[in-house]
């Protein structure tokens, strides 16, 4: 006898199956990357100014060279980068204690062709926040680098995700051709 929890799995297992439901990430029958991982490795991401930049770029190519095949470039990603804050919390003289920090990146896929044919773009954001204690600026230089590469990881996973979509999408588009 099949266990409620287990009738569910399989019930909406067969639900996303029968609505043609396949991960991004999926591999081909063959065990082969998918066209996603395929894509992905073969962005050339490019430079970035700044450490928040730095610490972006890093990301993304943790997250396109996943698979360590080593793939002949056919694209560039160009991503425009930013980080904003805001004071929170304010106490009686004006002091902020409590700043929140959203980075902001747009970016842009292009071919690696001579026109550098611009082949999507999209945008993302993320939001964190952090205490500024007057007392204690050594630790406050330390948290907000923190804060910049977490932004910097949710941008990048963002990024990866948007693009990992655009190439999954435009695979099943191809294949039904």
């Amino acid at each position: 006898m099949i266990p409620r929890r287990g009738f569910l799995t399989l019930g909406s297992a067969a639900v996303l199956a029968g609505c043609g439901f396949q991960p991004v990430y999926m591999p081909t029958a063959s065990g082969r990357a998918g066209p996603a991982q395929r894509e992905l490795a073969a962005i050339n991401v490019g430079l970035m100014p700044d450490r928040p930049g730095m610490l972006l770029r890093q990301a993304l190519q943790d997250r396109f060279e996943g698979t360590g095949n080593v793939v002949t470039r056919r694209y560039d990603l160009a991503v425009s980068f930013w980080i904003g804050g805001s004071g929170l919390g304010m106490q009686h003289d004006n002091t902020i204690t409590r700043i929140r920090l959203t980075g902001r990146a747009a970016w842009t896929l292009t071919a690696q062709d001579l026109a550098h044919t611009k082949i999507t773009s999209g945008a993302a954001h993320a939001t964190d926040a952090e205490n500024n204690l007057d007392t204690q600026i050594f630790a406050s230089d330390l948290e907000n680098e923190v804060i910049q590469k977490r932004l910097a990881e949710a941008l990048a996973d963002q990024i990866a995700l948007q693009l990992a979509a655009f190439f999954r999408k435009r695979a099943s588009d191809v294949a039904a051709s």
